[in-house]
């Protein structure tokens, strides 16, 4: 049996209260559900970039986003600073010294070494950690890479410094993802890649031994 007019009344003013309510709460639920975290100490940020020198040449390109740890060991403090606060979409165009990037060359860091310690599969462009240098070889500063930059019938030059040092750098960047650091990526201090981190590579061994 229908209801009175009265009940239809109070029913359809309930439910229009009720839609109301939700229009209401839905701007605030629809912005919490879709909100995008901000850069801040101790997050995961996925960058893409082009790095160039000051003339203007490319040095490298990522057009594929990598993830590096902000308040770790994986980016430049410049970089670090430059991105905080800021969110997924924002582009970057940041101008680096040697000082705040790779550092100044140092020349002391080159080391001539005798060609018959080496084998004979070592080629320009390979680096390797100080603990892998062969027996026979000079001592050389530890916790640092070593590049072999050119090969001579008698000797091999090496060169501790990275291969941009003494270069300022200009990098624009794009932040393509921002999310929660990990206590593990915490506590390593990294999201497993390094700006430009420059890893061991000889051939067919981690070491020239």
């Amino acid at each position: 049996m229908p209801g009175s007019a009265w009940d239809n009344a109070c029913h359809c003013a309930t439910v229009v209260a009720a839609f109301q309510f939700r229009l209401r709460d839905w701007p605030a639920a629809h912005q919490l559900h879709t909100h995008t975290m901000e850069v801040t100490q101790q997050c995961v940020v996925a960058l893409t970039w082009t790095l160039k020198d000051t003339l203007g040449e490319e040095l490298d390109v990522l057009d594929e986003p990598v993830e590096f740890l902000v308040g770790g060991d994986d980016l430049f403090k410049r970089i670090e600073e430059a991105l905080q606060g800021h969110g997924v979409g924002t582009t970057l165009d940041l101008h680096l010294e040697p000082e705040e990037a790779f550092g100044d060359y140092d020349e002391s860091l080159i080391f001539l070494e005798k060609r018959e310690l080496f084998p004979e599969e070592i080629e320009e462009g390979m680096s390797f950690e100080s603990t892998a240098m062969p027996k026979g070889t000079n001592p050389v500063p530890p916790d640092l890479l070593y590049t072999v930059t050119e090969i001579y019938p008698e000797h091999v030059v090496l060169d501790g410094n990275h291969p941009l040092a003494g270069i300022a750098i200009r990098l624009h960047l794009k932040i393509e993802a921002v999310r929660e650091a990990t206590e593990e990526e915490i506590g390593r201090g990294t999201a497993g890649t390094g700006f430009f981190r420059i890893e061991p590579m000889a051939p067919g061994n981690e070491t020239l031994h």
